[in-house]
């Protein structure tokens, strides 16, 4: 990426004017005529943001070199004898990296906000129990309900410890799958993933796809706390950062 460059390889729609000066900035996040920063919130989303493709199988090495890049030239120390327009849009710039970055680099916010983007408006996933584990979640939730009831002896404090394995497991293959399904939506970006034809209704089914294993992963990762909190351990909804 170029000393000043905001979109190398993603496609622009529209040819933005500096603020100060009215000169066509095409992707610039300081202008080449008058040298005054841009606003980068005119841009659509986090990834373009970092000059990313919208893809889920980031270089998290990358992006993090692309955030310190741009934290540097945005940081308001440098902006302080700046115009007070031009200290505002670095505040905003900064805050806006900071942002994008928290969620490109965790994978399941990661393609949450994919998700969001691409349907056009953030909609919440609500949680939805595996239909193969119905029967077994039930009898979860009664010796929760026994637990909570009633000190916890080694029988049940061992079945809850049990159970929270087996449910921490699951989670960690929806997650897999997860990743299986982020690499047919990238080779679907990259154009390889389906006939012209069929790419819409390919990427609605990925989509789809998406939505219901991160549905379930939320299933699971509720019942995991409810556990740990009825052992009377701290509860961890955090995904380790991966090279994803």
């Amino acid at each position: 990426m170029t000393e000043a460059k905001r979109g190398e390889g993603v496609t622009r729609s529209s040819r933005d004017l500096c603020w100060n000066c009215q000169s066509e900035v095409g992707g610039e996040y300081f202008c080449p005529q008058c040298v005054k920063v841009q606003p980068a919130s005119v841009w659509s989303d986090y990834f373009s943001v970092f000059g990313l493709p919208r893809k889920l199988g980031l270089d998290l090495e990358e992006l993090q070199r692309r955030f310190y890049d741009w934290s540097r030239k945005f940081h308001p120390d440098l902006f302080q004898r700046a115009t007070p327009e031009e200290q505002a849009i670095s505040l905003e710039n900064s805050a806006l990296v900071n942002t994008a970055y928290r969620t490109l680099r965790d994978p399941i916010a990661r393609v949450e906000y994919l998700i969001a983007l691409e349907e056009g408006a953030v909609k919440g996933i609500p949680p939805k129990a595996p239909l193969d584990l119905l029967e077994e979640m039930l009898e979860v939730q009664e010796a929760l309900e026994a637990a909570k009831a009633s000190t916890l002896d080694a029988e049940t404090r061992k079945r809850l410890t049990d159970e929270r394995a087996r449910l921490a497991e699951r989670r960690r293959a929806e997650e897999e799958r997860l990743l299986d399904v982020g690499r047919e939506w990238d080779a679907l970006v990259d154009g390889s993933g389906a006939a012209s034809r069929d790419r819409d209704d390919f990427r609605r089914k990925l989509l789809d796809r998406m939505k219901e294993i991160l549905a379930v992963r939320a299933y699971l990762t509720t019942v995991i706390n409810d556990l740990s909190e009825a052992l009377g351990e701290e509860t961890h909804t955090h995904v380790p950062h991966r090279r994803h």
